[in-house]
């Protein structure tokens, strides 16, 4: 199926705090988990000439907030804005480099409660899941004994909810194995649903690090820095380790249901 989007076009992206218009162009939040494709999700849309990307920008807060034992958290902290009202003032304010497209890679569980879901209104939402097998026998080599809150999948459900409460319009979902198993047919898919046209830049890019990546790139971004383009889709060869089998339940039915609201190509 084929979800709808918003009507409103790039330059008419509402603040429905202050009922007026937000800075020109379109903001898209695209709202995954860890272990996904996201940055060659985001390798993607920063290989058009029109857009514009940012890479986890609530991160830095998250990490200081949680006190998370992330790989380089120090260093997050230190380089990057901890104050997420500052955040959202920078995401919502002009965009940078005056490109008309703004790509922000958002993971879900950087969402802590406290922060203001106002500057929602300003973007157009879409959501990367992963099957939970694939996500949590990556996920546990980088962070050892996850949690539920960890995989972002409940915040993305959340953020999910939240969304089509504000627009009453279902923002497109798509699955990591669907994007690599077919990346033209499925990007060709969420530009339609965004409101964009589909360009064949998206579908390769250079390989090496982007200054706009965080500095937690050297930890978690060796595949995509040495990639051109998305990769086949490949089953994990080794098994999920019995240690997150009960984590494993715990998703699954989170993911299924996001899965029910996915962008699928016609058969």
């Amino acid at each position: 199926m084929t979800n709808a989007s918003s009507s409103e076009s790039p330059g008419e992206v509402q603040d429905g705090r202050a009922g007026r218009s937000a800075s020109p162009g379109l903001r898209i939040a695209m709202w995954s988990g860890p272990r996904n494709i996201s940055t060659a999700m985001m390798r993607s849309w920063g290989s058009r000439p029109d857009t514009y990307v940012s890479d986890e920008p609530f991160y830095a807060y998250y990490l200081k907030k949680t006190n998370r034992a992330h790989p380089g958290a120090d260093e997050v902290i230190s380089k990057h804005e901890t104050d997420w009202r500052k955040v959202i003032e920078h995401l919502t304010g002009p965009i940078p480099k005056g490109k008309p497209i703004w790509y922000q890679k958002h993971m879900a569980h950087h969402m802590l409660p406290e922060i203001d879901r106002g500057w929602f209104d300003q973007m157009v939402h879409c959501f990367l899941i992963r099957d939970p097998r694939d996500m949590l026998t990556s996920l546990q080599q980088h962070i050892p004994s996850p949690t539920l809150a960890d995989t972002g999948l409940p915040q993305q459900a959340e953020i999910f909810e939240e969304v089509r409460r504000r627009t009453g319009i279902v923002p497109p979902v798509l699955d990591a194995r669907e994007v690599l198993t077919n990346p033209p047919g499925m990007l060709r898919l969420l530009c339609k649903a965004l409101g964009v046209e589909f360009r064949e830049e998206m579908l390769k890019w250079a390989k090496g690090p982007r200054a706009t990546d965080g500095v937690w790139g050297k930890h978690w971004y060796a595949s995509v820095e040495a990639s051109t383009r998305f990769g086949s889709y490949r089953p994990k060869p080794e098994p999920m380790p019995s240690s997150v089998h009960g984590l494993y339940k715990s998703c699954l039915g989170i993911y299924q249901r996001l899965m029910g609201f996915r962008l699928t190509l016609s058969k």
